[in-house]
């Protein structure tokens, strides 16, 4: 199988209305030229998995900008104001979730698990309209998966099959999102032949990666 797209395809893949999940911490490690031919194309109406809405002028941040955004899923928004504006303006929804939480219900997406039992929340604004459970007399959340239907991933170097190889901290939430959405497309710097990886170094295997995108040249 030919995993291959340009970045225009790719952009296809990623429907107005949409929910999709988008890699990196305030940036790093974010599929950055997907999201301007997004704003580009004039997207509409997203629902956005992510970490954090990065910055106005950086990363996911420019989605929110540019309006391409109904709803945010997010751990937190603090270093994009205009998030906070459109927020408090009621002009996007917002669904805020503590870190840890948000990368275990990505997780449980990705293994087939309906959800995740933590304390965390429980007693604060985070329990309204949440399952409460008790369980050797402590209470707990359920905390239910989030899937999506397009997850838009960042990494170094893939082979043509797509299994991955990131640098440093670039992993973040695009290894845990890599298995929770029904397609995942993984944009990277270069493509090598299968075999030319160093197994130990794989962290992604091909097998959750449907497409795969080389960055043009900037």
């Amino acid at each position: 199988m030919d995993k291959r797209l340009n970045m225009l395809q790719a952009a296809n893949l990623v429907p107005d209305g949409s929910t999709v999940m988008i890699g990196g911490f305030i940036g790093c490690g974010s599929p950055h030229q997907i999201i301007d031919h997004l704003v580009h194309r004039g997207a509409k109406d997203l629902t956005v998995i992510c970490n954090d809405t990065g910055r106005p002028e950086y990363g996911i941040g420019k989605l929110v900008v540019a309006r391409c955004c109904k709803k945010i899923i997010a751990s937190h928004i603090g270093t994009n104001r205009e998030t906070g504006r459109q927020m408090i303006a009621g002009e996007l929804e917002v669904d805020l979730v503590p870190q840890g939480t948000l990368a275990e219900r990505v997780r449980c997406a990705a293994y087939g698990l309906g959800g995740v039992l933590t304390r965390t929340g429980v007693g604060t604004l985070a329990q309204e309209n949440k399952t409460v459970l008790m369980q050797d007399g402590v209470q707990y959340l359920l905390e239910t998966a989030l899937h999506a239907d397009v997850a838009l991933i960042a990494a170094d170097t893939a082979d043509e099959y797509g299994n991955l190889v990131f640098k440093a901290s670039t992993r973040n939430f695009n290894v845990v999102m890599a298995g929770a959405a029904t397609h995942t497309i993984a944009f990277v710097k270069k493509i090598v032949k299968v075999g030319d990886l160093d197994p130990e170094h794989i962290v992604v295997p091909g097998a959750f990666v449907d497409y795969i995108v080389l960055e043009e040249e900037a």
